[in-house]
């Protein structure tokens, strides 16, 4: 009986207080207010109680609602209140903070020592030298483009990972591109193309998906014209073709044709009045020799340009498929882009962000030394992007074997994400991924592109320091060596006893099989993705 009180009092005690105020039993000046406010939670209650979509409501009518609106709010609730500073759902409060620091261009040290645990299982650290060096230049450059190159580019070794116009607005995507123009970094565009928002100066990476937006016909197919014309803009650096990322690999997209806007039609070369289809693979090429084919075609299209792919590690049979497509055409990427599954700014099916693709380290690991293995390495500059944030992260993946990493999640806090995670519902509290015009007006593009920059700068700064202390002059000599990893308590290895690097070579003298690359390799073939025999 007191349950059942406790359940409809809210909707009983409205209803007296709707009519004492009516009946004028409550004698203030405020009785009309009090007759509306009550009324109108009366007819909430009794709509809770007629209505068969939430069982919540209909069994406590008016008090149901707290429920909905304390899970509305309770990414706030526990970001601000109850999350610990190292919990990482998906960064931490520390390194949220360190990168707000930075992009301030303020104090960002911390004083009273490390509040990590460091006896704990998976404890990384990076050794240090007795003698250490003062790196006095932090700007460290790495340069992309093969034999068949006609226009390498020196990009820095941190640059703004793939974000589409669309996912992220007007505002932010300006912000991030003069942001880039001021610190000598490079945009990519993501697979949404460029837009007019891309104009800032910046130097950019056209991000070519399988819906070739910005180089499409109208039936979706690849149109080399359109392509070349957009390629050979001078501001364009390099051209990165997507084969998957890291938030949902093997997984297409829709943007509805409500959602589209005149000026995402514009940038991606689709018209408003149908649903834009962003398929899973591409049309343009159906086997490893077709996609090295297609790779020289966009080359000579650009004029020269750095051509080279972005996956997500899946099969890995699949990738040595396209590299012995690259020994038998003669046509290699001047680089590939390995997305960790642990990446991603937009939406994704839950499955597909916690159980589909690999984790960066390890496709990283595992391209590195394929393309080590297939006497290619030297040829292929090699990209990291999942994650990578602080100069540390910067550090491990290039002693793990990356060239250079990119960052989006972390230049997103730049200008002033707080990690609401909203992004896909138009709602973003900071104007960083909403069209909403009034929610990004918040975002100010003179104020939020110096802290692009600031961002930036301070990280290569750090990392100049940390590479200093290693006893190194340059972050690209940092090796597995550098890294240690903490295995169980009191114990630890040695960074290349987990990432190792692979003989040059040993896939074609076929003389090394002791982590089952060359058990792989035998079953892959230039000719098909699809295998000589199951397995991955």
């Amino acid at each position: 009986m007191f349950t059942r009180f406790i359940r409809f009092s809210p909707l009983v005690l409205s209803a007296l207080l709707t009519l004492a105020a009516v009946s004028g039993l409550i004698l203030t000046d405020w009785f009309l207010v009090v007759a509306i406010l009550f009324g109108f939670l009366t007819l909430v209650g009794i709509h809770d109680l007629i209505q068969t979509k939430h069982a919540i409501t209909r069994n406590y009518p008016i008090l149901g609602h707290l429920r909905f609106f304390f899970e509305e709010i309770r990414p706030e609730i526990r970001q601000y209140l109850i999350e610990g500073d190292d919990e990482d759902i998906p960064f931490s409060r520390a390194t949220r903070t360190i990168v707000y620091q930075r992009a301030k261009d303020i104090e960002d040290a911390k004083p009273f020592g490390t509040r990590i645990r460091v006896s704990e299982s998976g404890y990384q650290w990076i050794t240090h030298s007795v003698k250490p060096r003062h790196i006095e230049d932090s700007d460290f450059r790495v340069e992309i483009g093969g034999e068949a190159c006609k226009q390498p580019y020196k990009a820095s070794i941190y640059n703004i990972s793939a974000m589409s116009f669309g996912a992220l607005s007007a505002n932010a995507i300006m912000a991030l591109n003069k942001g880039a123009k001021m610190g000598g970094f490079a945009h990519d565009t993501g697979e949404g193309g460029i837009s007019r928002y891309h104009r800032e100066g910046g130097d950019l990476i056209y991000e070519v998906g399988s819906g070739y937006f910005g180089c499409r016909n109208h039936d979706g197919s690849f149109n080399p014209e359109k392509f070349a014309k957009r390629a050979q803009d001078p501001q364009v650096k390099m051209i990165e073709l997507k084969l998957s990322q890291g938030a949902k690999p093997g997984h297409g997209g829709m943007l509805p044709a409500a959602k589209i806007t005149p000026e995402i039609a514009e940038a991606r070369d689709i018209p408003m009045d149908r649903d834009c289809i962003s398929p899973a693979s591409h049309s343009a090429f159906s086997t490893p020799l077709e996609m090295m084919e297609f790779i020289g075609q966009l080359r000579e299209l650009s004029g020269g340009k750095p051509v080279g792919f972005k996956l997500c590690v899946g099969h890995r049979r699949e990738f040595m498929c396209i590299v012995k497509a690259m020994l038998e055409t003669g046509i290699t990427p001047d680089f590939i882009v390995v997305d960790g599954k642990e990446g991603g700014t937009g939406a994704a099916p839950l499955e597909f962000a916690n159980h589909m693709g690999f984790p960066l380290v390890e496709g990283l690991s595992f391209v590195h030394n394929t393309l080590r293995g297939a006497g290619l390495r030297d040829q292929v500059k090699i990209g990291a992007s999942g994650k990578v944030v602080t100069a540390f992260h910067i550090a491990k993946v290039l002693a793990i074997g990356a060239d250079w990493a990119n960052s989006a999640r972390g230049f997103m806090f730049s200008i002033g994400c707080i990690q609401a995670q909203s992004c896909h519902t138009n709602k973003c509290p900071t104007g960083v991924t909403t069209q909403d015009p009034i929610r990004q007006r918040a975002l100010v593009v003179p104020e939020k592109s110096t802290r692009v920059a600031n961002f930036h700068r301070n990280t290569m700064k750090a990392l100049a320091e940390m590479t200093g202390a290693a006893g190194l002059t340059h972050p690209g000599q940092f090796l597995p060596h550098h890294l240690l990893v903490r295995d169980r308590e009191r114990d630890f290895k040695v960074g290349d006893e987990i990432y190792h690097y692979m003989p040059e070579g040993f896939l074609l003298r076929e003389d090394d099989d002791r982590f089952g690359y060359l058990k792989r390799w035998k079953r892959a073939r230039a000719e098909a993705f699809e295998p000589f025999d199951s397995g991955v």
